[in-house]
């Protein structure tokens, strides 16, 4: 298991990047690594911190604007090589379909519920663990 392990963020809204930090804690589980959190408020330092390379996983929020994180998700499934699964916080259980559509590997739904969101980020952790084993 590494050491560490780099979840992007990504929220317009600084209260809601800090519920996933606070939800997600240290290290959501017991058998993944301890967190590293990169935060993102804008679209063009997603694509730049994809670009450069590190990130394990993305939790990308719905309700951001102008750039809301289905889109974003979409975009970065069709233009990074290697994308890392995206975890999506969605603002309605109604909107799963929209999570479908963006190709999100996992969803939860605002407010966050912090069991929900460090279960979720925890499978998807365990996923990227397998594939880099």
């Amino acid at each position: 298991m590494r050491p560490t392990a780099t979840v992007l963020v990504y929220s317009d809204d600084a209260g809601t990047r800090e519920q996933v930090r606070l939800a997600a804690g240290r290290r959501p589980a017991a058998d993944v690594p301890e967190i590293e959190f990169f935060e993102c408020a804008t679209l063009p330092a997603v694509l730049e911190a994809l670009d450069a390379g590190g990130i394990d996983v993305c939790v990308l929020d719905g309700e951001t604007a102008p750039a809301g994180g289905m889109g974003v998700c979409r975009q970065i499934k069709d233009e990074i090589y290697a994308c890392p699964p995206v975890l999506l916080l969605m603002g309605r259980p109604q909107d799963a379909w929209l999570a479908t559509w963006s190709r999100a590997e996992a969803a939860v739904t605002h407010p966050v519920d912090p069991a929900a969101l460090a279960d979720a980020l925890a499978g998807l952790l365990r996923r990227q663990q397998a594939i880099s084993a």
